[in-house]
């Protein structure tokens, strides 16, 4: 491809990725004036925000109904109180709030509030008050759909098929900022003229949601693959990349399966590969049936995983019962809602003899005690129900396959306070950005999107509003990146009988990450993991050649995860040799540990007790040396603000505050 005729498009910020965060952001830039921006996308209806959802997905955000007193320094406090987290970020999510919720109620979300007119809530995960709030299973559904209709009403162009494969830079070290990126056409990988796109940009906003791609069991919806190894190859800092979510979910139709779901009471089952031997494998692990019904009822509540919670007969054991059926024992694990478990039956009949506490007040106050977890369910959510009825699934007839799988990851990019990360006019929103830490309450992950979002758009417009290079003096400077790139897209597509199955190369990767870089971690299997993805990364530098031009797109995203999940396994493997204590949702075997359940194999032994949630980990990938570089840092302080009023209102008229 010569590089004069090669598809060529210059604007002042390009928004990679449309889903909530991304959308909000445009809409943001658009509303403070900057018309000269686009939004690229490897396909508009894909990506999470889009496409996952629970039993009822939360907002999150600061209280707004009832007596319950709240402040903005309140929920800063609650945040930053989750363990790792800068205190500049979580002030600004807080003080965000408000403003990003009200927006999305103004441009249609429909949030439910009282005939006073208060947006009522619930409390949610890691909540101290009742900040929560929901539309339902598709509250990020709601919004992405909003969000896109402003956006779509504003004329604001949407490349919409093209997936990022590089972040084009100059400079080094602290000088080192992006000047654009380069795309793959998907729908034109056929035509080597254009295969490929140049889009030149004075900021790149990167919206491109969690690296699901690395995972075989996940709840991402399957258009879900992430960005992260292509902002890590340009050289972005990420931090708290040991932090992730997971949880017990669908993997035929990918949802969470929180809330309701276990509230009912379901039959866990596990089948050998032939779908034989049925067993309700939860009793041999607990000692009572109260105790395993309990710990059903109570993951509905506790549904991420978390190490704390296994102990003791707790929810999270389940966690690690259905771990150890998939991956340890390769047998398939289902939920039964036609049929209640044994612990809930005599002589062949639904009982409430082993029903008890909490789980049997919660179900007589919903009145849900009818004779199967189906119909309790039906009773209690029967919106649930549709949500797999609309994907062709009958759970009042079928098993509902599960899995422990990745949900969301607390870690990712680091940014600053107005969401720039270390490469300046990069700027990283939503999942991709790391302003999380080891806890988080549930659905602050949607507020932090749309408050960094607008954060973004604010600093760009005050800061960054200018138009980059056109293509000549562009491909001045960044001829080779762009150069090597097109390379690297004709070596795969030359003849030759030597060709690689971008699919199992994938599969390789993601059965890897889920065995030994997920909920459940050991320093021998992290050494594995490594030692594999290296194999893998050198075997793929000795021949990439594909079959067809449309495998492109997965080779591009087979390369730029291989990236990724070895970033993420070396940040592993240091927190294991520095920390070694499992925390968050993870559980890290330590030999010195206890086993939680004495029934439980060797491999769970582990520590669960505080940590030092004062420092937190950040880490920076080398492309030329291919190697990683950690290092750990005190957590930014939540900052101490001068509030005077004629002293803010004098900065804010004198433009000083957004820098």
């Amino acid at each position: 491809m010569d590089r004069k005729n090669i598809p060529f498009f210059k604007y002042n910020t390009i928004i990679v990725g449309t889903g909530a965060a991304g959308y909000n952001a445009a809409l943001a830039l658009w509303k403070l004036g900057q018309r000269e921006i686009a939004m690229v996308t490897e396909g508009r209806l894909m990506g999470t925000s889009r496409n996952t959802g629970s039993d009822k997905q939360t907002y999150y955000k600061l209280t707004l109904c009832g007596q319950e007193p709240d402040s903005v320094g309140q929920m800063a406090r609650d945040l930053f109180e989750g363990g790792c987290v800068d205190g500049d970020l979580a002030l600004a999510e807080a003080a965000g709030s408000l403003r990003a919720f009200f927006h999305l109620v103004d441009i249609g979300v429909p949030f439910p509030f009282n005939q006073s007119g208060g947006y009522v809530g619930y409390k949610t995960d890691h909540d101290p008050l009742s900040r929560g709030t929901s539309v339902g299973p598709l509250t990020s559904r709601y919004m992405t759909e909003c969000l896109e209709r402003q956006v779509q009403e504003r004329g604001v162009p949407v490349f919409d098929g093209y997936q990022a494969v590089r972040i084009l830079t100059e400079g080094e070290g602290g000088e080192k900022r992006a000047c654009g990126i380069l795309a793959l056409n998907k729908r034109e990988c056929a035509d080597a003229r254009k295969r490929y796109a140049v889009f030149s940009a004075e900021n790149v906003i990167w919206a491109t949601g969690g690296e699901a791609g690395m995972y075989q069991s996940s709840v991402y919806p399957f258009g879900q693959t992430g960005g992260m190894g292509v902002a890590l190859e340009a050289g972005a800092v990420a931090k708290n990349l040991t932090e992730s979510q997971f949880g017990i979910a669908s993997v035929k139709f990918r949802w969470n399966l929180s809330g309701t779901f276990q509230q009912c009471i379901p039959r866990y089952v596990s089948l050998d590969e032939k779908g034989g031997d049925e067993r309700e494998f939860l009793r041999e692990f607990f000692d009572t049936p109260r105790q395993l019904v309990t710990a059903t009822f109570l993951k509905g509540y506790q549904w991420p995983f978390d190490p704390r919670k296994v102990s003791d007969f707790g929810s999270s054991l389940i966690d690690l019962l259905v771990y150890q059926e998939t991956v340890l024992r390769g047998r398939r694990v289902y939920l039964d809602f036609t049929r209640n478990p044994s612990a809930l039956e005599a002589g062949g009949c639904f009982s409430l003899e082993h029903l008890a506490g909490e789980a049997r007040a919660y179900l007589e106050n919903c009145g849900a005690l009818q004779n199967t977890p189906y119909l309790r369910l039906k009773h209690m959510n029967p919106a649930a129900i549709e949500v797999y009825g609309s994907h062709g699934i009958d759970i009042s007839r079928e098993y509902l396959e599960i899995a422990l799988c990745a949900q969301h990851n607390n870690g990712g990019i680091a940014c600053g306070q107005w969401w720039e990360s270390s490469i300046r006019h990069l700027f990283a929103v939503g999942e991709v950005n790391g302003s999380h830490g080891v806890y988080r309450p549930g659905g602050s992950a949607l507020n932090a999107g749309q408050v960094g979002g607008l954060r973004a758009a604010q600093y760009i417009a005050a800061n960054y509003p200018g138009l980059p290079p056109g293509r000549e003096e562009f491909m001045q400077f960044h001829g080779k990146e762009v150069e090597e790139e097109i390379r690297f897209g004709e070596g795969a597509l030359k003849p030759g009988t030597e060709k690689i199955d971008v699919g199992e190369e994938l599969s390789r990767l993601r059965r890897r990450m889920t065995q030994y870089g997920a909920s459940i971690r050991s320093a021998g299997g992290l050494k594995t993991a490594i030692q594999e993805n290296r194999a893998q990364w050198e075997a793929l530098a000795e021949c990439h050649r594909i079959s067809a031009p449309g495998e492109l797109k997965d080779l591009y995203k087979l390369r730029q995860l291989l990236v990724s999940q070895f970033v993420y396994l070396q940040a592993m493997m240091d927190y294991d040799e520095n920390v070694g204590i499992s925390r968050g949702s993870y559980l890290v075997y330590h030999p010195q540990g206890t086993l939680p359940n004495s029934r439980l194999g060797e491999e769970f032994r582990n520590i669960t007790k505080e940590t030092d949630t004062a420092t937190l980990q950040e880490i920076s990938y080398d492309k030329a040396s291919e190697s990683c570089h950690i290092w750990w840092r005190p957590v930014r302080p939540i900052p101490e603000e001068n509030n005077w009023f004629e002293n803010v209102w004098k900065n804010y008229r004198e433009n000083a505050i957004i820098r």
